[in-house]
C-alpha cells in the first residue's frame, strides 16, 4: 500500500520551519504533496501562485524532492485528500497552542473523511517563527533572513511587501 500525505498551509511566505516540516514529512510517507490552501480569515500578502512557486524553489534549493506542490481553494481540504488518495495530514506545530488550535480540526477531519493527522514538532532552531512574524520583521525592515528560504528573502527584497 502506497502512504500518500498531504501538508497543507498558507505558507504566506514559507519558512524554514516549513521547509524542515516538509523535508522530514517526505521521508515519511511515499508520496507527500504540500498544499496552499486559501484562508479567508488571514489576509494573504503573496499570491497563491507566488506562494507555490517560493515554495517549489525552496524545496528544490534545500534539495528536497519528489513532493507535489499545489493550491486548494475549493471545497473542504478532506476533500483534496480524498481525491488524491491521502488518508494523513501533516501539521507542523510549535507549541501547545499550535497543538490547541490543530486538534477540534483533527477531529472534525477523521470524522468527516476518515483522515488522520499527525503533528510533527519543527527543527527547535526554528520553533518560534511563523508566517506573520517574518511579515512583521519584514515590512519594519529587519533581517528574515534566518527565518526563510534564500530565494524567498530575495523575491521580498526584489518586490518590496504588499501594503
Amino acid at each position: 500500500m502506497t502512504s500518500i500525505a498531504v501538508v497543507p498551509g498558507s505558507f504566506d511566505p514559507v519558512t524554514l520551519g516549513h521547509i524542515d516540516v516538509i523535508g522530514r514529512a517526505s521521508g515519511l510517507f511515499d508520496q507527500l504533496h504540500v498544499v496552499v490552501v486559501h484562508n479567508p480569515d488571514k489576509k494573504a500578502l503573496l499570491p497563491i501562485a507566488q506562494r507555490v512557486a517560493l515554495i517549489e524553489k525552496a524545496l528544490g534549493h534545500a534539495g528536497i524532492t519528489g513532493v507535489t506542490v499545489t493550491s486548494w481553494s475549493v471545497g473542504l481540504l478532506v476533500d483534496y485528500c480524498v481525491e488524491v488518495g491521502a488518508k494523513v495530514l501533516v501539521k507542523g506545530v510549535r507549541s501547545p497552542a499550535d497543538v490547541s488550535y490543530e486538534t477540534p480540526m483533527a477531529i472534525v477531519n477523521r470524522n468527516l473523511a476518515e483522515i488522520e493527522t499527525v503533528f510533527l514538532m519543527p527543527d527547535p532552531a526554528h520553533g518560534h517563527v511563523s508566517s506573520s512574524l517574518v511579515r512583521q520583521v519584514a515590512r519594519l525592515g529587519g533581517d528574515i533572513s534566518p527565518y526563510v528560504p534564500q530565494v524567498v528573502k530575495d523575491f521580498i527584497d526584489s518586490n518590496g511587501l504588499p501594503d
